[in-house]
């Protein structure tokens, strides 16, 4: 079960201290996607979780954010058009949605993953 401090700590690391900069740039550049990732497992700290859950939390997230996963993930449920898009959409399909559905894609990908690393690990 996914608690409300994990959410929060999901939150706080993934919106509160992502910079502009990171976001603009962690999908190009591995070096601002291990900042990012590691500014992200900051608030998790707090939950106390073993090493090798922070470890999962941070590696996950790094990869997910880096490689643009929740874009891969929507183009295949989306049967992969042509040409593949970053968000996995058609092009022809409204911006404001196809970026709502790739954000929340990609936090439910967090979000399922940080609590079966802090469940299990």
């Amino acid at each position: 079960m996914i608690t409300a401090d994990q959410l929060l700590a999901h939150a706080v690391g993934d919106y509160l201290l992502q910079s502009d900069w990171m976001a603009r740039n962690k999908t190009s550049q591995t070096i601002v996607a291990l900042i990012h990732a590691f500014c992200y497992v900051i608030p998790f700290l707090l939950l106390s979780p073993s090493a090798l859950g922070l470890v999962v939390i941070f590696g996950t997230h790094l990869v997910i954010d880096r490689f643009r996963l929740a874009g891969l993930l929507n183009w295949f449920k989306n049967g992969m058009p042509r040409p593949r898009t970053p968000t996995g959409f058609p092009p022809d399909r409204p911006e404001y949605l196809v970026i709502w559905l790739t954000i929340i894609t990609d936090n439910i990908l967090h979000i399922a993953i940080n609590g079966a690393a802090l469940r299990w690990l």
